[in-house]
């Protein structure tokens, strides 16, 4: 793999780089590299060319894991290690050396230092997201800056060390240093909000079928009031027919999942839905289901897409971990429209039972403005594992026959 040393980025001259405001494209982000404004946290771990997304960077978990007994927030002016600090005097005597590999359990909370560390321009702002395949193993991340009051989130001009807490929910996993379970996409504001989008060109993308087939007119009424925000479906019918599959629950006993593998067969930590003809699904508490959406939908090059948290009011449950959708999820740069992938969606209960009908709203996508096209898109120039995906467990999972 290439180190950062050997990224190549275009001329464009410095000025017209700097004028666009939005999510910033692969080719800025090795400027940022080349620039100093993402670092190794260790000299021994270059940053990797394939960490670099179409609009984001992946990010690798370092050498220790550091089991906690409740997830928190360092606050104003405290950095993450000392609050673990006020909350555990001897929490540096229990670390868990990842070098080699190790087990994080599921049902615990881990915090831990990331090989890479930032140093933002006053401008540009970070947020961070699991990894599909983090989401699909029902992985719950979440990235912690130093004096952080939010999740997920650094603010301009943010300089320091960065850590993710790691908390597995269903399954066991076997993880290493430099293993990827979350990532960082950068956004410049100039003290404003990235350029929205306007109602003519929602109009566009939605007449076009750019984000969404262009015959599905019901979607594109319900869309039209909210620029920018197009909603999704569940599918519970599949292909239609008698023992269609619509759906996977994981088990609750099962071994642990190594990161690293490829082959592990889908029936040893999976129960899959086939289609009933009532065309619902009664949500049990707690448990963790992979679900599809009804809708193919697509990210044209110059935006990206971020799944929005559960409104519950809809319902108690949660349909999504891994939210962010690089530019070219599902874009097909022949037609330039929307082509068959899915969105997968990763669904949990809460406290009671819940039932799901097919084709219920269950969600959102806020379609933002990228700062330019990025110099790569999903699934086309960089090899990218659910591109076209229909309903499809994480890559650690072979295909079902």
């Amino acid at each position: 793999m290439s180190s950062v040393a050997s990224i190549a980025v275009s001329e464009t001259p410095a000025r017209a780089r700097d004028m666009g405001t939005g999510i910033l494209p692969s080719q800025r982000i090795k400027e940022m590299l080349l620039g100093g404004d993402i670092k190794p946290s260790e000299t021994t771990h270059s940053i990797l060319e394939d960490q670099i997304q179409p609009a984001s960077l992946d990010l690798r978990l370092g050498y220790y894991a550091y089991p906690v007994d409740t997830s928190f927030l360092p606050g104003r002016g405290v950095k993450v290690l000392d609050k673990m600090r006020q909350l555990d005097d001897h929490f540096d005597n229990f670390k868990i050396d990842l070098r080699s590999g190790a087990v994080l359990e599921k049902g615990r909370v881990y915090v831990i230092p990331l090989l890479e560390t930032i140093n933002l321009k006053s401008e540009v702002a970070a947020f961070a997201n699991p990894k599909s395949s983090t989401g699909r193993l029902d992985i719950l991340t979440r990235l912690i800056a130093d004096e952080a009051t939010h999740f997920d989130q650094v603010e301009e001009g943010y300089k320091g060390q960065l850590y993710v807490e790691v908390a597995p929910r269903s399954f066991s996993v076997v993880v290493k240093t430099g293993t990827r379970l979350n990532q960082l996409r950068f956004s410049r504001a100039r003290g404003k909000a990235p350029t929205p989008i306007n109602a003519s060109d929602w109009d566009l993308l939605l007449n076009e079928g750019q984000i969404i087939d262009s015959n599905d007119q019901t979607k594109k009424t319900r869309t039209s009031h909210k620029t920018g925000m197009l909603p999704f479906t569940v599918d519970l019918i599949g292909d239609g027919g008698e023992n269609a599959l619509i759906g996977w629950r994981a088990k609750k006993h099962t071994r642990r999942v190594d990161l690293d593998r490829r082959d592990y067969d889908p029936m040893d930590f999976w129960e899959p839905l086939y289609f009933r003809k009532t065309s619902s699904l009664i949500l049990d508490p707690d448990e963790f289901y992979i679900l599809m959406t009804k809708e193919a939908i697509a990210v044209p090059p110059a935006y990206a897409a971020e799944m929005l948290p559960y409104d519950t009011r809809a319902g108690e449950f949660r349909v999504h971990y891994a939210g962010f959708f690089d530019p070219g999820f599902g874009w097909n740069a022949t037609t330039k429209k929307a082509g068959s992938s899915r969105g997968v969606l990763e669904v949990r209960s809460h406290e009671v039972p819940f039932l799901l009908e097919h084709g219920q709203t269950v969600g959102w996508l806020r379609y933002e403005r990228m700062s330019e096209a990025p110099d790569s898109l999903y699934g086309q120039e960089i090899a990218s594992n659910y591109q076209g995906q229909s309903l499809k467990l994480a890559k650690q999972f072979r295909p079902i026959a």
